[in-house]
């Protein structure tokens, strides 16, 4: 009785502080300066990726219209807690509403979800490619790549959905401090006053179902790539192999490396710093490293790309031909 007398004392919280890099508070102005150069980098770098493959008739293939979906996710999921947080550096009081907070976390795990998903997505179009790459044509037609992509977007939508509703049912009656630079449900979790056991099994079944199985997935798949590539007698011809699924291999596990260092990472010790460079890691450096990898380890991307920047000079220049 005395809990639920407590429970309707308290005030129930309409808006959450953040307490983003309050450790550091005379530094705010060289973090904004960084998270801005971070952010910029990631749109324009994601940007060139979608606008190489939509132009260039070479990249219209699985691999690439997986990789424009990786793109345009890396997109959202950056823009999902960056802009806030940089404008939050020029607040005195960084607060955002429980609507807003919502919202944030409602696409946050939307975002990750489906990109957990389509990881797994553009492992299976590598297994395929070079495990069966006869039947390649057939099993990674136009209608099983845009299912794929659909399945991966719905994964992550439902996933979403079903923490929404649970975390919207939790009573949050104060403080309404979070010890961060986003929402995020666990965070939510720690402030409630009410149950929830519930939440947390949503939790477990998640980590599960969208983190675990794609990983597994794709470390499977993985292992029946590299198998199928020692396989191969010629040393260009492995190179060769490989070359094609270096670049999502090496996103895979930084994608899932960071994931499991943001949550799977032991309580002991735990810290504001750490808690918040495993989100910075996770959240704002991942989306801004993917379009680096490809176009650095993938040929064709850097052809496509450098193909787009003589595009924008090229006008001029043909113009200075005529002329003279």
């Amino acid at each position: 009785m005395k809990n639920i007398n407590e429970m309707r004392n308290q005030t129930v919280v309409t808006e959450f502080i953040f307490l983003q890099f309050s450790n550091h508070p005379e530094e705010q102005g060289l973090f904004f300066l960084i998270f801005l150069i971070v952010y910029m980098v990631t749109l324009l770098g994601n940007f060139l990726i979608l606008m190489a493959i939509r132009i260039n008739p070479v990249l219209h293939t699985p691999m690439y219209y997986f990789l424009s979906n990786l793109s345009f996710l890396d997109i959202c999921y950056t823009s999902t807690t960056l802009p806030i947080m940089l404008v939050n550096f020029f607040r005195e009081k960084k607060t955002i509403t429980y609507e807003g907070c919502l919202s944030q976390i409602f696409f946050l795990v939307t975002f990750a979800g489906s990109e957990c998903v389509l990881l797994a997505a553009m492992a299976y179009d590598r297994f395929i490619a070079i495990c069966h790459p006869l039947r390649y044509p057939v099993l990674m037609s136009n209608r099983i790549c845009a299912y794929l992509t659909a399945g991966s977007w719905l994964c992550g939508l439902v996933n979403s959905l079903a923490h929404i509703v649970l975390t919207a049912t939790l009573t949050l009656c104060g403080p309404n401090q979070i010890s961060h630079f986003l929402c995020d449900i666990p965070l939510l979790m720690k402030l409630s006053c009410s149950d929830t056991s519930v939440n947390e099994v949503a939790l477990y079944v998640s980590s599960a179902t969208i983190g675990l199985c794609p990983c597994l997935f794709t470390a499977v798949s993985y292992m029946l790539i590299i198998s199928a590539i020692l396989k191969i007698q010629s040393a260009q011809g492995r190179q060769k192999a490989f070359s094609t699924c270096a670049s999502h291999l090496t996103v895979v596990v930084i994608y899932y490396g960071t994931i499991n260092f943001n949550y799977d990472r032991p309580s002991l010790g735990y810290s504001l710093d750490v808690d918040i460079l495993a989100s910075v890691l996770f959240c704002i450096i991942t989306p801004m490293l993917n379009p680096i990898i490809y176009s650095l380890r993938n040929k064709e991307v850097k052809v496509a790309l450098r193909k787009l920047c003589e595009g924008c000079i090229l006008p001029n220049d043909s113009h200075v031909k005529i002329n003279s």
